[in-house]
């Protein structure tokens, strides 16, 4: 197929192809994968067209969206007024600039594409770079006149591909989320929260807790998420960081795509159905080197730190709530079977979140609150140095006894000095170093007489 794409001979299927992409294999998606790889071909840059994320994550959106009513916009306009005010008893953090939206699926799609996009595309253009290394290493003598010129058309036709794919994550993902901040990172500009109506409803649909229960705690969460994100500003970054630096160490898996090369026939389903395999699950990436591990270690213990935090700050807040321990058992059996944030980083970066990890780092924060109170609790928020660590998760001890201590040893220098500041004020000079105690009114001789001025 790639020999055929890069001679200009025929013989591609599109329908080969689609499926290879992971797209439906319809003449539409098939219609729109070749419009948007010819695109590709013509584009002038080394950049990614990402608009085909959108035509398809807005395009499986839209499936099945229904309209927000009238009798909803006003019931979660309220029940999000309430939910700031229970907030505001929980955290540190104050109240957001922008009042909180209510998305369709479509809309929480749009809203959300240029954050997916930039998280993304490290991991596109790796992908790619390093398929054009495999390119030029395994491709024989005749072909590599013709592969030098590749790297750009393959950049392109890669980046559509990987694009069209994150659109219809993504459109999937917009039937799951409830909220804003339900995969656990800010998708959204700074200091926005949002609900989905249609999904809220969903959620509670199968639980006997009324409906208006349900509203508030989901309410909650997505304040407490959207307060924490717009108090500490570098938190996005320092996810960012962490999935372009796994990104950069992205290698093709050499001897598993001359595997499945030496016995591929197109005309074979069993074969086709092999390398869909391949593709979707990762298996054509090389195994995860020392750098890449550190960094999605780094990133599973942020991303616990920032959903335990979340549901400490919620259980506080809905404590009013008589049902709310069983929706917060809710989320945490969503979280075990696969909810959007696992989903979400699976297939970016094949991170498997842990469900553990954020129950220990819920606990965690709940240790640290009763120790040093909401205030201190808050303030690690601060800087990233600040944070608790892995080990503080699967032991909080140490973490509170350097809280405690500081405040103690705070404390105590505090004292020293106000001592020292009261003897000054009263005339008495502290003695200088190396005096041996020796008042600084006598002489060395030791005769009680003054010092000549």
């Amino acid at each position: 197929m790639l020999r055929n794409l890069l001679s200009g001979g025929g013989g591609i299927d599109p329908g080969q192809l689609a499926g290879a992409a992971g797209l439906p294999n319809d003449p539409a998606s098939v219609a729109a994968l070749f419009g948007q790889l010819q695109q590709a071909m013509n584009h002038a840059d080394d950049g990614i067209d990402w608009s085909a994320a959108l035509r398809q994550g807005e395009q499986r959106a839209a499936s099945g969206q229904v309209q927000i009513t009238d009798d909803e916009r006003a019931r979660l306009d309220q029940a999000l007024q309430v939910a700031s005010l229970w907030l505001d008893e929980a955290v540190v953090f104050g109240r957001l600039p922008e009042s909180p939206e209510l998305l369709t699926r479509r809309g929480w799609v749009a809203a959300t594409m240029p954050v997916w996009t930039q998280l993304a595309e490290p991991v596109a253009l790796s992908i790619a770079d390093a398929l054009t290394r495999v390119m030029r290493e395994q491709a024989p003598e005749e072909m590599q006149s013709m592969i030098a010129g590749a790297s750009k058309l393959m950049r392109g036709i890669g980046g559509a591909m990987f694009a069209m794919q994150l659109g219809q994550v993504v459109g999937q993902l917009a039937t799951e989320v409830v909220s804003g901040g339900d995969v656990g990172i800010p998708l959204q500009a700074d200091g926005r929260a949002a609900l989905i109506p249609q999904n809220v409803a969903e959620f509670g649909t199968d639980l006997d807790i009324p409906s208006t229960e349900v509203e508030l705690y989901l309410a909650v969460r997505e304040l407490a998420h959207a307060r924490l994100f717009r108090h500490a500003r570098w938190l996005r970054l320092n996810l960012i960081s962490a999935i372009t630096a796994y990104a950069r160490g992205i290698e093709i898996d050499t001897e598993r795509l001359e595997q499945l090369a030496e016995g591929f026939d197109p005309a074979n389903p069993t074969n086709t159905d092999e390398l869909r395999r391949a593709v979707e699950s990762g298996a054509l990436i090389s195994a995860k080197s020392d750098a890449q591990q550190g960094a999605l270690d780094r990133l599973e213990t942020m991303l616990a730190l920032i959903e335990g935090w979340v549901d400490l700050a919620t259980a506080d807040a809905t404590g009013r709530l008589p049902k709310s321990d069983a929706i917060a058992e809710t989320i945490r059996r969503r979280r075990a079977t696969g909810g959007p944030a696992e989903s979400a980083f699976a297939t970016l970066v094949g991170l498997e979140l842990r469900p553990r990890r954020m129950r220990e780092a819920a606990a965690m924060w709940r240790a640290v609150t009763d120790a040093v109170g909401i205030e201190r609790r808050d303030a690690l928020w601060a800087h990233p140095d600040l944070l608790p660590t892995s080990a503080d998760l699967d032991d909080p001890s140490g973490l509170i006894a350097r809280l405690t201590g500081g405040e103690t040893a705070t404390s105590e220098a505090d004292d020293e000095f106000d001592q020292a500041l009261e003897a000054l004020l009263r005339g008495e000079t502290p003695v200088a170093p190396g005096e041996g105690g020796e008042s600084p009114e006598t002489d060395a001789g030791g005769d009680g007489g003054p010092k000549p001025v």
